[in-house]
């Protein structure tokens, strides 16, 4: 299920996009939960919104807080998701694009801009998904959405966001999955943690301290491997 929040103050909009997303989901028989906030701020009081969302409708010209002030905050946390600015001003435009929005789209024209929007948006996160085979049944995963996978005997534990933090089991030793994940920005930094550097705040004091705030240790033996390959990571970026 795709999460989705629309940040506007303007009711009129957010239920106008909030009808086009349902309406192109429901053609595609896609399912999601939309969310809505009024303001910058309404939508920064929760701090896991900074990984919650695969998508986030922003409108630019808010009071207090702006789209573009409230989506830098956004990534500043860490997140990877799809960033859309609506506004009814074009003069944004480069300004926006500074928070890598995927889209940056129009007021007056959301009738023929949400679709294209969604087709670029769903796309790209088809490209970023893998299929698992769990014992809830095969499923696709979003890899941005893995913060960590733990092993426990002869099954790995994914710890997935979505609404909330969930827990899917796959009978599969932590080194299958390590390898199938290979590329897509995991660290095993323990033999029974394999971590989402996207969700990894700083490593030192052997742990690796996430942004859902829990803190996972590093052996004395991995840890300045560890470390060098989070810096090289974090320096990539």
């Amino acid at each position: 299920m795709l999460q989705i929040a629309i940040c506007d103050d303007e009711s009129y909009y957010r239920e106008k996009l909030q009808r086009l997303i349902s309406n192109y989901l429901d053609r595609r028989q896609l399912s999601a939960s939309i969310r809505f906030f009024v303001s910058g701020e309404d939508f920064l009081s929760q701090s896991e919104n900074s990984v919650k969302y695969d998508i986030v409708f922003m409108d630019i010209s808010m009071n207090e807080l702006s789209g573009i002030e409230t989506a830098m905050r956004m990534r500043s946390f860490h997140s990877d998701t799809c960033l859309v600015f609506v506004t009814a001003f074009i003069d944004y435009a480069l300004e926006g694009y500074k928070a890598n929005a995927i889209r940056y789209i129009m007021k007056d024209s959301l009738d023929i801009s949400v679709e294209e929007c969604m087709d670029a948006i769903l796309q790209k996160m088809h490209k970023a998904q893998v299929a698992f085979s769990f014992t809830e049944g095969e499923r696709n995963l979003y890899t941005d959405n893995i913060i960590y996978i733990e092993s426990d005997k002869h099954k790995s534990i994914f710890h997935y966001m979505e609404t909330d933090l969930i827990q899917y089991q796959i009978y599969s030793r932590l080194d299958a999955v390590e390898q199938k994940l290979a590329g897509c920005g995991f660290l095993r930094i323990h033999k029974s943690y394999l971590v989402n550097m996207k969700h990894v705040c700083r490593v030192n004091n052997y742990t690796a301290y996430l942004d859902i705030g829990l803190a996972l240790p590093i052996p004395r033996s991995r840890f300045r491997t560890a470390k060098e390959a989070f810096v090289t990571y974090k320096g990539a970026m």
